[in-house]
């Protein structure tokens, strides 16, 4: 394919936050009823830790937001400018213009709704031994409109896009626009995928996340994820397998393409259960002292797997790109890479 062939071929939808993130204690997570390997939206009580954190411990401020994450790890991937878009909103504020910034540098054609009213969304991200937790406070991310994907110069990346991704945060905040994309998706026969996201999205965002997963050609999660959404669906099994291929069986809207489920599991291997099967990935080993932060781990991966994706390269390839991504990002702070990818 000629890299023009690549134009806007990766579509993004999501929440754009500004990563808080610092290096703090059992007792700040304690505090604030903090739980690792978590992610949760902020509630009151969670307010205060912002400034606590900027207070108490080394800060570090990084552009993130899942599926942003994702779409800039993809870009990395491709190394073609431009073969990727990302729509979510951000406040006008200067951690908005940063966002902006750092995506258009980093080869994402962002178009960003901005609202007036709400500050650029933040995300604290507490990490202690290189395990993280994530408190978003949305503020502005939430208040994304589907009028925004309706203008045309925006609705024109979703006609231009083969593939699209949407982290499961985003059902909290626009589950119209993610109904468009993914009947356009359908009608089309596209590509569209998304992501469980977190257990407090399986349990309480339920109903809409059932409505989208006819629509799903790949479905990403953890484990904690997987075993939370079985749990609410009444599955009654633990084993990550065994949800795994229950998933990728689910009905489907049309019979393009068959579902596949992609569970990454940390240091264990990936499961990826497509046509009644389970196909186990190692990851790429890591010495615990390499370790930073598993921040944007799974992000990472799902950016990595979609770049050979795209380039319709078979499911190892793509499982070996996420692998590969993720284990790049976890040995550094946040969902950050270096400038060039060093995958074959």
């Amino acid at each position: 394919m000629a890299s023009s062939d690549f134009d806007g071929i990766l579509l993004g939808m999501g929440n754009p936050l500004l990563d808080v993130s610092a290096v703090v204690d059992q007792e700040f997570l304690n505090k604030y009823d903090i739980k690792l390997n978590n992610a949760i939206l902020a509630e009151d009580k969670h307010l205060p830790m912002y400034d606590e954190m900027s207070e108490k411990f080394t800060v570090e401020y990084i552009a993130g937001g899942a599926t942003q994450n994702s779409i800039k790890v993809a870009q990395w991937m491709l190394q073609i400018t431009g073969a990727t878009s990302y729509m979510g909103s951000i406040g006008k504020d200067k951690y908005g213009e940063a966002m902006k910034k750092d995506a258009t540098a980093a080869g994402v054609n962002v178009h960003y709704h901005e609202d007036e009213s709400a500050g650029t969304g933040t995300c604290g991200v507490c990490v202690v031994g290189g395990e993280r937790s994530l408190i978003a406070n949305l503020s502005a991310a939430n208040c994304y409109k589907v009028e925004h994907l309706k203008k045309p110069e925006n609705w024109a990346l979703v006609e231009k896009a083969k593939f699209y991704y949407i982290a499961g945060f985003f059902l909290t905040v626009s589950p119209e626009s993610i109904q468009l994309v993914r009947e356009h998706a359908a009608a089309n026969n596209k590509v569209f995928t998304m992501n469980l996201s977190a257990p407090f999205i399986c349990e309480f965002f339920k109903d809409v996340q059932v409505k989208c997963l006819p629509y799903m050609d790949y479905v990403f999660g953890n484990e904690t994820e997987a075993r939370t959404f079985s749990r609410v669906h009444g599955w009654e099994t633990d084993d990550v397998e065994q949800i795994a291929i229950k998933i990728s069986q689910l009905p489907k809207a049309t019979g393009t393409y068959k579902r596949t489920t992609v569970i990454t599991q940390g240091a264990d291997p990936v499961v990826v259960a497509e046509d009644g099967k389970v196909k186990k990935y190692p990851v790429i080993p890591l010495p615990k002292e390499k370790l930073v932060d598993t921040n944007g781990a799974g992000d990472a991966f799902v950016g990595g797997f979609l770049s050979q994706l795209v380039h319709g390269k078979a499911i190892e390839e793509c499982v070996r790109a996420g692998c590969y991504a993720s284990n790049v990002v976890i040995q550094r702070s946040g969902c950050t890479y270096p400038e060039k990818p060093d995958f074959n």
